[in-house]
């Protein structure tokens, strides 16, 4: 039987390039964000998917997308959060309201999902994650503190959960990138501020995160890997 992905954020952007290189890679996909429209587009062309519409800043959502992903396929093999949430705001413009959706977007809903499938992972004795983290996690832009500060949590709780895995074979690895291709970016920044010759395709992390989970960056589990375009 493939191998089993969840993906959240898979919607667009970089989850949805996720999706479609592990589904290319023979993987059964669970494709996870808020809108049915935009996970309908990108599970059109994958045939062997399964489509949640949720909010993952419910802690009980997590357990539900589990338990249908192992009531769809029978199995979870990989989770690759990739849900993100990034407004550029000065400290006294940032509404507590504002500060939590961040938090609970980018970090909370990671923690979530990871406490969820940790039981089968580890009676299984493997199992793989994959956190889309940020290089905003140690260079932000102005008004990056709550999600700078969000990333820079998921990098170390990737590498506590990577340790804590370790014995069983459970893998975390971070991923790190600078500016990305997506809507959510270019809401932040139009291309006069920053060109898309300065920006990775979504396909690019993507790439990444497929050889993090089969590939040579296997070996990297608990490390945060930076991904630019130069220097």
């Amino acid at each position: 039987m493939a191998q089993v992905a969840i993906i959240t954020g898979a919607g667009r952007g970089i989850g949805r390039a996720c999706a479609h290189e592990l589904a290319q890679k023979g993987y059964g996909i669970v494709a996870v964000a808020r809108t049915q429209s935009d996970l309908d587009e990108t599970c059109r062309t994958i045939p062997d998917s399964l489509v949640i519409v949720a909010d993952i800043t419910d802690p009980a959502v997590a357990e539900q997308i589990v338990k249908k992903t192992i009531g769809r396929f029978g199995r979870l093999d990989t989770i690759v959060n990739s849900a993100g949430l990034a407004p550029a705001l000065p400290i006294e413009q940032t509404s507590v309201e504002t500060w939590h959706s961040v938090i609970d977007t980018n970090l909370s809903a990671v923690f979530y999902l990871c406490k969820a499938a940790w039981p089968i992972f580890r009676k299984q004795k493997s199992g793989v994650i994959v956190n889309i983290s940020s290089l905003a996690a140690r260079d932000p832009f102005p008004g990056f503190a709550a999600y700078g500060a969000a990333k820079a949590g998921l990098n170390l709780l990737g590498l506590s959960l990577a340790r804590e895995g370790d014995p069983h074979n459970i893998r975390v690895h971070t991923i790190a990138p600078a500016a990305v291709e997506t809507a959510m970016f270019r809401k932040l920044m139009d291309e006069a501020q920053y060109g898309r010759d300065k920006t990775l395709d979504p396909a690019d992390i993507a790439r990444v995160v497929a050889q993090c989970v089969a590939g040579d960056l296997r070996y990297t589990s608990g490390e945060v890997i930076y991904v630019r375009k130069s220097l």
